[in-house]
């Protein structure tokens, strides 16, 4: 499979504090910022490191069965694995086959003992994780050979499980086949428990969001681009159909397009220039909350770096404002590069980069006193994210995300513990006494994740006697937008066929 370049070079070495964009060389323009972001797979069989990777990651999120269930046996647990991918292309894919495998391990299990290709004594249970993950590969193929490029470097255990699974293609062939008579299954896919199928399909039916990056093209130029490639513009989602695209109801600069334009949206040259970008509508809806509150030459505060896509839509967004957005917890060097290069290739200047954690930055730090607005993204369930994989590349998310996706909720000792960090952060934001309004945003389908961290952050008093309390106002997006001004304190959408969720809330300094 033909992996997309990657062009981005190292320009530092070590981070003294903050980075500034200015210095920073301008990549080459034919860059693909798309195939960064999402990438489209391709049922030719993947590289070797991609299903040692995926095999590590079925390994940790797996479904553990009671010991007298258990047929097919598993290596024991072990620290979290190492995994190092060649790109966000062979990412992404590690993920979508282990996933692929977590929602299938039932089925896929009884293929394998149902035609005695396990167990097996040359196969220790080490490699079961791989053997299971390359199954359900070589079965999404129709059981035909791989495609294996010249260029991709060999690794025995893999070459070992395909080598073994291909000689039992038929055996295996026939026992998928009695699986879906017994399942009275047209497919594969109609083995899987109801709510499991009902949540793949809303995923893969729900509407592509872009927004448009104003650094590279006018909303005008974009509109009559789409217009001379065939599009038609409708008025509402459910308007769409083939080839048609809208302008959200809440932010005037993204679109969305009907979810079977996919490939055709990634082979627009308008994608691969960066001039629209590809990301979940929610994330749009908090730069423009936050961009809503600031004044011309305000600063502003991202608690976490997050999608490097947000960040970027943000400094599109404010540019005008001669604003700075402070970008927090850019650990190494090496992230620093990456994410200066993206951003130049983005045309974002305004933004600079730091070291230290948010929680750890002090609320009177000199450099953060012109700051008036705190962008607070935190670490949440994503329960109601659209593409959970997304959501774990983009958002530095945990692969745990899948197994909790695949079950249905969250285990109530996690969604405590990501809680209890999600109202730090939020107190710690309420300490910073020049700020004025801080955005608070989750892709979490929980209460004790949104309103009731907001509530209790609220209602503590961290800000102190001396400042104007906090108080909640009705979130405000784009002055552009032909959205009605909302009157609830909470903005939120359900997952639903037509968008993902989301929760916002907007605190703002009474006023004196």
């Amino acid at each position: 499979m033909p992996e997309p370049n990657n062009n981005l070079s190292l320009h530092e070495d070590v981070i003294n504090g903050t980075s500034d964009l200015n210095e920073v060389k301008k990549p080459d323009e034919k860059e693909s910022v798309v195939k960064r972001t999402m990438t489209l797979i391709e049922k030719n069989g993947c590289h070797d490191t991609v299903y040692m990777n995926a095999a590590k990651i079925f390994q940790g999120i797996h479904t553990e069965k009671a010991k007298h269930r258990m047929l097919v046996r598993y290596a024991g647990d072990s620290a979290p694995p190492v995994l190092a991918f060649k790109d966000v292309c062979s990412q992404r894919l590690s993920y979508e086959l282990a996933f692929n495998a977590l929602k299938y391990q039932d089925l896929l299990e009884e293929m394998l003992l149902d035609s005695c290709a396990y167990p097996c004594h040359s196969i220790p249970d080490e490699l079961t994780s791989l053997l299971v993950v390359m199954l359900y590969d070589l079965q999404d193929r129709k059981f035909q050979a791989r495609e294996i490029s010249d260029e991709d470097e060999p690794v025995a255990d893999v070459r070992k499980i395909e080598h073994y699974l291909y000689s039992f293609r038929t055996k295996l062939a026939a026992a998928l086949a009695r699986c879906r008579i017994k399942h009275d299954a047209p497919s594969i896919e109609y083995v899987l428990p109801e709510t499991i199928r009902k949540q793949h399909q809303r995923a893969s039916a729900l509407p592509l969001c872009v927004w448009i990056n104003t650094f590279k093209i006018s909303l005008e130029d974009v509109f009559r681009d789409l217009k001379e490639k065939g599009f038609t513009k409708v008025e509402s989602v459910s308007d769409l159909d083939h080839y048609t695209y809208g302008v959200d109801q809440h932010c005037g600069d993204v679109l969305f397009f009907p979810s079977s334009l996919k490939e055709e949206l990634l082979n627009l040259d308008l994608l691969a220039d960066g001039k629209l970008l590809l990301q979940d509508k929610s994330r749009s809806l908090a730069v423009h909350a936050a961009q809503a509150q600031l004044n011309s030459g305000d600063d502003i505060i991202v608690a976490h770096v997050g999608s490097h896509l947000t960040i970027a839509h943000l400094s599109v967004l404010t540019n005008h404002s001669k604003s700075t957005i402070f970008v927090c917890g850019v650990k190494s060097s090496e992230e620093a590069a990456e994410l200066r290069n993206f951003f130049s290739h983005m045309e974002c200047t305004n933004i600079q980069l730091l070291h230290e954690d948010f929680t750890e930055i002090g609320p009177t730090d000199p450099k953060l006193q012109k700051a008036k607005v705190i962008l607070l993204l935190p670490q949440c369930s994503g329960l109601g994210a659209g593409d959970p994989i997304d959501f774990i590349l983009n958002e530095h998310g945990d692969a745990e995300l899948l197994k909790d996706l695949f079950r249905g909720t969250v285990a109530k000792d996690k969604l405590s513990v990501l809680a209890e960090r999600q109202l730090n952060e939020l107190m710690h934001a309420m300490k910073f006494k020049e700020v004025q309004a801080i955005v608070y945003c989750t892709c979490s389908i929980y209460p004790e994740e949104n309103e009731r961290v907001v509530k209790k952050a609220l209602e503590s008093g961290v800000e102190g006697d001396k400042v104007q309390p906090y108080r909640l106002i009705p979130p405000g997006f784009d002055a552009c937008s032909d959205s009605n001004v909302s009157t609830e304190t909470f903005f939120r959408t359900e997952p639903s066929a037509i968008s993902s969720g989301c929760f916002l809330a907007v605190l703002a300094r009474e006023s004196t």
